[in-house]
């Protein structure tokens, strides 16, 4: 496992594997002994462990996980030594209700600190992940989340300072699912119908233990689908609703379906979109999610769809999952025709530029010239001011893309390059992709807490490296 110490000193091994959109899938140099590795399509699609309070009252629910090491069945036998809550690869999902408070106590039962951070949540900073809140090992934390935010789907992870890159690598990340009965009565599938899919990839040694090397994309190339590779899942012939997450540390995908079929996208990372959009691919960055609905009603029972991903250099990492579509059911759902009205940010008081860079004499990569520093404030922002961030990649070193995540908050994507946004990425969104050479414009308004919140590049190995900030809410 890689040191604390040294995770600061490692150079920006394997930057070429990450050149631009169409080439973010191209360096699989090294694959499993054909013997490791499972026949494509093989095992099925593994659906998550749902979380149970262990206690609930008027007002909260609560819940108990335990950080521990343990094993998981990713390849067919072969017991892989992993990081997880509960154990599990990946966590368990927590499903909440929107204005119904939910508390996590976390028990750290690692010989190492942790800390766990709600992406995509709207959470006081005691209970954002700062890196000075680590949970000791033996001991916990209560993590609280009041979930006074839209519907919409959040994943958790690991957040420890410096640490973070190796961690979510090695499976410390879960799905967390706010609902919402005024969303229910849209139409949307729901259920059984209502199915999150995790996208991550990893690396592995000839015995299919997992070997992490910081930025080392180019040896990542076995994608996993809710932590098993290409498996296949037997839908019936009716619209089901997936909740796509990259919960990579650096991969991209652009997302389609072999037969050409369209998908609606219906939400991006904050919650609905304004409107439904009929897509062809949605692309996602490490961090970012989409939910889109797919009709597997228009499709013959028998018919076999895979779900592609167009930046893939091979079969291993371009068919991700086979959805087999069976017999024809009554299907209630629909996608919702009614706009959603959107949060009006207003008029911006501020405007802020933000540059991603790199010291190629460190290896070290830059948010605006520095490293992070906790004992630093780089922004201070009123509450309830709005601003905009053009945030620039621009800056001289290695020819890769980043991407933008705030914590606390959502915001709305404006443009890129003086160009209309992708259709997911009209919602309200906390995760935003800049490519080499471009700039995007985001509103942004911080608008509950108060306290210090870090925004920082979603490939989380440059965040472990350095290209990380924090803003102080006054």
């Amino acid at each position: 496992m890689l040191k604390r110490r040294d995770a600061l000193k490692l150079g920006a091994v394997g930057v070429t594997g990450l050149a631009v959109p169409g080439g973010l899938g191209t360096a699989s140099l090294r694959r499993l002994r054909e013997t490791t590795a499972p026949e494509a399509f093989s095992v099925p699609l593994a659906l998550p462990r749902r979380a149970r309070p262990v206690r609930r009252t008027w007002t909260t629910d609560y819940y108990r996980m335990t950080v521990r090491e343990a094993e998981a069945a990713i390849l067919p036998g072969v017991k892989t030594k992993i990081m997880g809550y509960d154990g599990l690869f990946p966590g368990p999902v927590i499903h909440a209700l929107k204005g119904r408070r939910v508390v996590v106590r976390q028990t750290n039962a690692l010989d190492m600190p942790t800390i766990v951070h709600l992406h995509g949540g709207h959470t006081a900073v005691s209970s954002d992940g700062y890196p000075s809140d680590v949970i000791e090992p033996g001991a916990f934390r209560d993590y609280e989340y009041l979930n006074e935010q839209p519907a919409a789907t959040l994943w958790y992870h690991d957040h420890t300072h410096h640490m973070s890159a190796e961690m979510i690598f090695r499976g410390l990340s879960g799905t967390y699912i706010i609902t919402d009965p005024a969303e229910l009565r849209l139409g949307l599938p729901m259920g059984h119908h209502d199915v999150p899919i995790t996208l991550r990839d990893v690396r592995f040694d000839d015995a299919g233990q997992i070997v992490f090397e910081m930025d080392d994309f180019q040896y990542r190339n076995t994608v996993l689908v809710n932590g098993r590779p290409q498996p296949y899942f037997e839908v019936a012939a009716r619209k089901y609703r997936l909740r796509l997450i990259n919960t990579s540390n650096l991969r991209f995908f652009s997302l389609g379906l072999s037969t050409g079929t369209e998908m609606t996208v219906v939400a991006s990372d904050g919650g609905l979109l304004p409107a439904p959009r009929p897509v062809k691919n949605v692309m996602l960055s490490p961090g970012e999610r989409a939910d889109v609905v797919v009709d597997f009603g228009a499709h013959d029972p028998g018919t076999r769809i895979v779900l592609v991903n167009e930046f893939g250099a091979d079969d291993a990492t371009r068919n991700l999952m086979r959805f087999d579509v069976g017999r024809r059911v009554w299907d209630p759902s629909r996608i919702p025709e009614s706009p959603v009205n959107a949060p009006d940010l207003g008029e911006a008081q501020v405007t802020r530029d933000v540059h991603f860079g790199f010291d190629p004499q460190t290896g070290d990569w830059l948010m605006d010239g520095k490293t992070f520093d906790m004992k630093r404030v780089d922004m201070r922002i009123r509450r309830g001011d709005t601003e905009i961030w053009r945030v620039h990649n621009k800056g001289a070193g290695p020819s890769v893309p980043h991407n933008m995540h705030l914590h606390g908050t959502h915001f709305e994507v404006l443009d890129r390059d003086g160009q209309a946004v992708a259709p997911h990425e009209t919602g309200p969104k906390d995760t935003v992709f800049i490519g080499h050479g471009s700039t995007v414009r985001i509103k942004v308004r911080y608008d509950r807490y108060l306290g210090r919140y870090l925004y920082h590049c979603h490939l989380i190995d440059h965040a472990s490296m350095g290209m990380m900030a924090q803003a102080e809410i006054i």
